[in-house]
């Protein structure tokens, strides 16, 4: 995992989650690039990437999507 900040943009596509509902809730925006998934905070766009990897990200969304008390 990489931590980075001040690179809000790094010439990627950002995304949000179809359940976001736009309205102030905790939601993140992802962005994938060969090799790698990066995550920021929608409501900070210009602060903290997390870089992991694909596997990382699968692990992350399979526990999400099973468990609804993360």
């Amino acid at each position: 995992m990489t931590y980075r900040m001040g690179e809000q943009s790094l010439g990627l596509a950002w995304f949000k989650s179809s359940y976001s509902s736009g309205e102030g809730g905790q939601c993140v925006e992802v962005a994938t690039a060969p090799g790698t998934v990066h995550v920021r905070d929608s409501k900070r766009p210009a602060d903290a990437i997390v870089t992991v990897s694909p596997q990382a990200w699968a692990g992350l969304v399979t526990l999400a999507v099973t468990d609804l008390n993360v």
